[in-house]
């Protein structure tokens, strides 16, 4: 699906990326980006959220933390990171971009919490329970500031995705910003959830989800007990063109991700402000059956569709057009992606050393893939800035 809006949309990177890949610059199993189209879309993300006063954090797991990413959605406006783990926050503070949220998704671990605070000193924190708001508090006092407490909150029919769940109770929000405040090193500063907006397979649209009514609900709470001040941290599938929503339903933080890179789900069915910018290319290794054999490693689909026949541009030569197009089989979850099997029937079948280009909405962080960064491709320059690893390192390549 991401693959015929990069065609249509971003032809010309898809074309540096193969060309770069034949001439050896770059390896297979590749997260490969268009700096040049995330530094302009993330200029029109935060021109946008400028607009309706929403502060704006980068999410950069999607692309593996990638330090030339970092830097250029810093180039485009965007200051700081909300970083999904530690390994996020080690990686986007080493590149320059300052941690501005931390614990949301995954919480801090307990022993982990002296060197957030000391190294990152995020703007805000997100805690689940009590005992994550005393640790956060207490690493945060040894360091010599107050930190900035976000509750997670939750209410019954909220949608969390499984495995994402926990919480204070939303019902009982007050009560929780009280003890929050009472945190040494601590103060209560807002509430937040994920999903806040998803998107809708039987309406291909983005719409709320229960959990920003549980957010307006909390706000509304909040401000009744005389708290003014109240942040609503609303992050869940973020374009420029939902912002507006977002600001009216009283967010005051949004963290776009795939919105940086022109991925979302509502990227497939609409032309968005934001270009595609991330591909993933690999290489044919060998012939076996009626199948052309090409290395694995990144194919992570993220399960936002159902099953779509996936395909793959498969050349030599740098292309978009439709007859290098070819079907391809994706190893199950269940097994691991050495390979993916590329239709190797009929005329100008594929052979060993061809290039082949797929459009994935990625979690690079979760595989085993490359991340290259690649500026320069809106002028007709491409140049490899970075090749790094999912963590945000430079990778030993060419061994």
């Amino acid at each position: 699906m991401f693959l015929d809006v990069l065609r249509r949309r971003n032809p010309a990177f898809v074309e540096a990326a193969m060309a770069l890949h034949q001439s050896g610059q770059i390896p297979a199993n590749a997260y490969v980006l268009d700096l040049d189209a995330v530094e302009a879309n993330a200029r029109v993300l935060k021109s946008e959220a400028d607009k309706y006063g929403l502060k704006i954090f980068a999410m950069t797991k999607q692309v593996g933390r990638s330090s030339s990413f970092c830097q250029a959605v810093q180039r485009g406006g965007i200051e700081k990171s909300v970083a999904v783990d530690m390994a996020c926050a080690r990686a986007t503070h080493n590149a320059g971009m300052p941690v501005g949220h931390l614990g949301h998704l995954q919480q801090v671990a307990r022993a982990e919490a002296d060197a957030a605070a000391a190294t990152f000193r995020p703007d805000y924190w997100t805690v689940f329970n009590a005992e994550k708001a005393h640790e956060a508090g207490q690493a945060a006092h040894k360091a010599g500031y107050k930190q900035n407490l976000l509750a997670r909150i939750k209410a019954e029919g909220d949608t969390f995705y499984r495995g994402h769940e926990g919480g204070f109770e939303a019902a009982d929000i007050v009560g929780i910003a009280e003890g929050l405040d009472r945190v040494e090193g601590g103060r209560f500063a807002g509430i937040t959830t994920f999903p806040a907006l998803l998107f809708d397979h039987e309406t291909r649209k983005v719409k709320p989800t229960p959990n920003l009514s549980t957010l307006s609900r909390a706000a509304e709470a909040l401000h009744r007990a005389g708290r003014r001040d109240v942040e609503i941290n609303a992050p869940g599938t973020t374009s420029s063109v939902l912002l507006q929503g977002l600001a009216e339903a009283g967010a005051t933080q949004c963290e776009p991700g795939n919105g940086l890179h022109g991925t979302t789900a509502l990227h497939v069915m609409e032309d968005l402000p934001e270009l595609p910018a991330v591909l993933y290319l690999t290489e044919v290794s060998h012939l076996s059956g009626g199948k052309a054999y090409c290395l694995g490693g990144g194919f992570y689909i993220d399960p936002i569709f159902p099953d779509y026949p996936v395909k793959a541009i498969v050349s030599r030569e740098p292309t978009t057009a439709t007859g290098a197009l070819r079907e391809v089989e994706i190893p199950p979850p269940s097994a691991i992606d050495y390979y993916a099997m590329i239709d190797a029937e009929g005329p100008a079948a594929p052979r060993p050393g061809d290039t082949a280009v797929f459009g994935f909405r990625g979690q690079a962080f979760v595989t085993r893939a490359y991340v290259v960064g690649v500026s320069g491709i809106s002028t007709g320059t491409p140049k490899v800035e970075t090749i790094e690893d999912s963590f945000g390192r430079t990778a030993a390549w060419p061994v």
